[in-house]
């Protein structure tokens, strides 16, 4: 009966309680760490310094390098490596096989440079331009003219398509005129180039549509990647570009002969798209007409029209909807199933593209977003830099991917980070922890760097260098500290890539509104242009954000496949949402309405923001279409408010009459987060990206019978201070300005851990009392290049750029301060919190001959009680700086480093530049340090 008793309150105590692997950090996968770019500068590789590179880069922690081929450097010709030859695969296999050892795993650019194309890109596949040629003829003239281009770089290349004449009808046109047939096909009756036809009664207007070329070469290209981008639109294509890859990893020779094959990367990547001026492909006119219902040619006097009349801004969102699913279908598509084919998956950055950027992320294995700039935040104590650039990518543009990740059921959505965050040599961890935030609210979990260079062992410092920063590399000084930095990705990364995304709603993204209402014909999606293409769109993400909500973009498509189950609405990929948003849209196909009704009579929540859409895209059919629209928005407004159709113009007013709940830690305390589920209930990131310091009882827009923190800075966790509050689960939060923290939540379980420390000054406010350290410090340098042959022994705190020795203003490396202090007895404090102040740029803190922590980030601050002892204390701050003043001091001094065959070393601005006029970088301790004495804050 005793066992019994027993077995039962064992069960009991096991089914209310977690045991330690429910609460324990995310076992670290390769996916977790960081992955970065890997720039093979002309393919000048060899097997040991490939070795030496991996190791370096599997010693500090990086999981995933990613190969891109990229133009060479100057003088080492006889190096190089043609790209995809026997050679080319022989180093490949190594590397993989290297990484394979060094558990890390290869992905692989689909090409070399940007965007795909190469020597095996003839004419006739390469990307292709509508060119235009007009003639006028009046009723009874012959057209003595030829029919061709007038351009003679474009004339043995550009092919006819169609050959049109349009009456031109005047004002005074009579009925009859007005009656008669409008327009001709002549494509037919065209011989060796002469038209043979007589222009009926009237004048006419003729237009000859071409397909002609681009001539774009690949941007940046490797030896043996050089030659004409592809034509995206073009299945055939397409094709053709991948059979030289399988011929390539099949180890086929040109001649046919059979080598060694390789085995395929663990994902092919594509960059973002940048091809340019490619608005047209051979078989455009028919594409048309198959999609969109009527036929492109009836109406070019329109679609070529500067005049941005109803019928123009129809035709042209019909060619943009045209010519995004030729991309989608032709290239994307035929891509991705080529990589499954071989066991291989796509990574893909659709932005820049003109296709809907929804459904081209969805349509890859791995969507990619991009940064490109700094972001200001206000965070207190992170250090400014005067060249930078603002950052184009913000959380809505960055959502694009992970949106796409989310309701397509894609585990991973990649960024290539921090892309000209500042100048060459300038870049601090500091100032990319910030930035890398961003990215992880915004959906990212598995970030690369942009990039990592291949440099050989001989080579002379700076090593070989990219063009566009950052650069994170063995020859960066800023690698020294690195590896604490690649574990906080690591950590983060963990926890981001478990479970399942938890986003409130869903945002319809407008994509018929921009096709509709922007200039020109070829409309690209790119970051730096977004801000002028989307608006609206931007500032109602921006809004429903601010009103304490996360959402996912939901394309027309994935409108079409969703359902809805308990309320909820279910994507095809798996995801569960609260509301569906139509925020400000005014074009909508009518089916995708049909289908909101539907799903609100099935019980899914729709949300109307600030109007109702007003009418169908595009020109086909149009009345007929407008019928079916009108008669499903007519039941929409119907059924407004008295059932699941909600409408608005105060986002957080009529988003609150939802089933979602806005978290308080956005809209109250200024936070910033993302929320995921787990099988046992949620887990947030959370960032302070926000100049004041947080520490309140926050209220959870999910229920929770207990919690957990864990810092992803240090690796510490614990059992979080929860408490229920007129109904909302509330956790206690202690967060200064630019930290971050992961909080796992569980519904049903009571965690049985230590709890999360929670402390406060034992002193507050005086700041005097805390600080034993005398004005002079040890000082002296651990690593200096170039050396500096003499410093005094102590110096006080500061930047050391200002000691009064040769060199100082110059040097590149680490410098070790060092300090005693005496403490009578430090165990009668409950904890003690050592605070560096300004420090330039990170550093390793020991106590005692202990090593303690690794600061790469404000605030630079970490608990040290566990290493202090009575009496007398050593305290050694180990700070590395920034390569700036090296890479200065070598321009002032005209040593040559920029050696690169293309892009050699531009500036921010993508200018030739000379780094000589720049003022010394602050480098070092600047303080002031304290060490504080801490109790629990109760």
């Amino acid at each position: 009966m005793k066992k019994n008793l027993l077995a039962v309150i064992f069960a009991s105590f096991c089914a209310g309680t977690l045991s330690a692997q429910n609460i324990a950090w995310p076992e670290v996968t390769t996916e977790a760490k960081p992955g970065a770019r890997w720039w093979w500068m002309g393919s000048a590789v060899d097997a040991a310094n490939l070795t030496r590179n991996l190791e370096a880069y599997s010693k500090a922690g990086m999981g995933t390098m990613e190969v891109t081929p990229i133009y060479g450097v100057q003088g080492n010709d006889a190096n190089e490596i043609q790209f995809l030859t026997p050679g080319w695969m022989q180093m490949l296999r190594h590397t993989e096989s290297e990484a394979a050892r060094l558990g890390m795993k290869i992905d692989m650019n689909t090409g070399t440079g940007w965007p795909f194309g190469g020597p095996e890109v003839g004419i006739e596949d390469a990307a292709c331009k509508l060119l235009i040629e007009e003639y006028t003829l009046k009723g009874g003239e012959r057209l003595k003219a030829k029919i061709e281009v007038t351009d003679e770089k474009q004339r043995p290349y550009a092919k006819l398509c169609k050959l049109m004449a349009f009456r031109v009808l005047t004002d005074a046109a009579t009925s009859k005129e007005q009656k008669a047939v409008r327009c001709y096909d002549l494509t037919s009756k065209i011989e060796n180039g002469k038209l043979v036809w007589k222009a009926p009664k009237g004048e006419w207007r003729l237009i000859a549509a071409f397909v002609g070329k681009t001539f774009q070469k690949v941007k940046r290209a490797a030896p043996g990647g050089e030659g004409y981008v592809m034509n995206h639109f073009s299945a055939k294509a397409v094709s053709n570009y991948l059979n030289r890859f399988e011929r390539a990893f099949a180890g086929k020779a040109t001649d046919g002969s059979a080598g060694t094959p390789t085995e395929y990367p663990h994902n092919f990547f594509n960059d973002s798209y940048e091809v340019y001026g490619a608005d047209w492909t051979d078989d455009l006119f028919e594409q048309f007409a198959r999609r969109r219902g009527y036929k492109l040619e009836h109406f070019l006097p329109d679609f070529l029209s500067k005049d941005r009349t109803e019928t123009t801004r129809r035709i042209i969102s019909d060619y943009r909807e045209t010519l995004a699913e030729l991309l989608q279908e032709n290239f994307t598509r035929q891509w991705t199933d080529w990589a499954h084919k071989h066991g291989s998956r796509t990574r893909n950055q659709a932005h820049g593209s003109p296709g809907n950027l929804i459904d081209l992320y969805a349509t890859v294995d791995v969507p990619e977003c991009e940064g490109f700039g700094l972001s200001d935040f206000g965070i207190r104590g992170l250090r400014k830099d005067s060249l930078t650039r603002p950052n184009d990518s913000d959380l809505s543009m960055l959502k694009y991917a992970s949106s796409a990740a989310h309701i397509a059921g894609k585990p991973f959505t990649t960024s290539e980070t921090f892309t000209w965050l500042t100048e060459h040599f300038r870049t601090s961890l500091s100032q990319c922890k910030p930035d890398m935030d961003l990215m992880f609210i915004s959906g990212v979990n598995h970030m690369y760097f942009h990039g990592t260079t291949y440099s050989p062992a001989e080579a002379a410092w700076p090593g070989w260098k990219f063009y566009a920063s950052i650069d994170m590399s063995p020859t960066n000084n800023i690698w020294r500290d690195a590896p604490a930095f690649f574990d906080y990705v690591t950590r983060c990364q963990s926890f981001l890539q478990m479970g399942q995304p938890d986003n409130d709603f869903l945002v319809y993204l407008p994509v018929y509104d921009m096709w509709d209402e922007q200039d020109g014909r070829l409309l690209l999606f790119d970051i730096h242009k977004m801000a002028k293409r989307a608006p609206r769109f931007i500032e109602a993400v921006h809004r429903i954000y601010s009103a304490g909500y996360d959402m996912d973009y939901i394309s027309d498509n994935f409108i079409r496949d969703a359902m809805c189950q308990d309320g909820k609405i279910l994507t095809s990929g798996g995801g569960s949402y609260k509301a569906l948003v139509v925020p400000g849209a005014r074009l909508m196909p009518a089916d995708v309405l049909e289908k909101l009704l539907r799903l609100a009579d099935e019980g899914a929540t729709i949300v109307f923001l600030e109007q109702y859409p007003e009418d169908v895209p595009g020109l086909n059919t149009l009345e007929g279409r407008r019928t079916e629209f009108n008669k499903a928005l007519a039941q929409i407004k119907e059924r407004e408010g008295k059932g699941h159709i909600l409408f608005g113009t105060d986002y957080a007013r009529t988003l609150a009459a939802t089933d979602a709940v806005p978290e308080e830690m956005k809209t109250t305390f200024g936070l910033s987060s993302i929320r995921r589920s787990h099988p046992e209930g949620h887990h947030y990131f959370i960032s302070a990206l926000k100049t004041e310091d947080t520490e309140n009882w926050i209220p959870l827009a999910v229920q929770a019978r207990s919690a957990m923190l864990y810092n992803p800075m240090n690796g510490t966790s614990g059992k979080a201070r929860l408490r229920q509050n007129n109904g909302r689960t509330e956790v206690f939060l202690q967060l200064a300005s630019g930290e971050s923290v992961i909080l796992k939540t569980f519904a049903d379980q009571e965690v049985s851990a230590p709890e999360y420390g929670y402390w406060t000054p034992v002193v507050q406010d005086d700041v005097k009392k805390t600080s034993p350290f005398t004005d002079k410090w040890g000082f002296r340098f651990v690593e200096a290049s170039p050396a500096v042959a003499a410093t005094p022994d102590s110096v006080s705190l500061g930047s050391w750029t200002e000691i009064p020795a040769e060199g100082t203003k110059n040097v590149m490396g680490a410098a070790c301060y060092t300090t005693t202090f005496t403490l009578k007895s430090p165990a009668d404090v409950e904890e003690w919190m050592l605070d560096l102040g300004d420090v330039r740029e990170s550093a390793r803190v020991r106590i005692n001959g202990q090593a303690v922590a690794t600061l790469i980030a404000v605030p630079y601050r970490c608990l040290v009680g566990k290493y202090l002892r009575p009496g007398v204390n050593t305290l050694e701050v180990e700070v590395t700086n920034l390569p700036a003043n090296r890479i200065a001091d070598m321009d002032r001094r005209d040593v040559p480093w920029r050696i690169y065959k293309d892009a050699n070393i531009v500036n921010i601005h993508y200018k030739k530049d000379n780094y000589g006029k720049w003022e010394p970088v602050p480098s070092g301790l600047l303080g002031p340090v304290h060490l504080i004495p801490m109790q629990t804050l109760k």
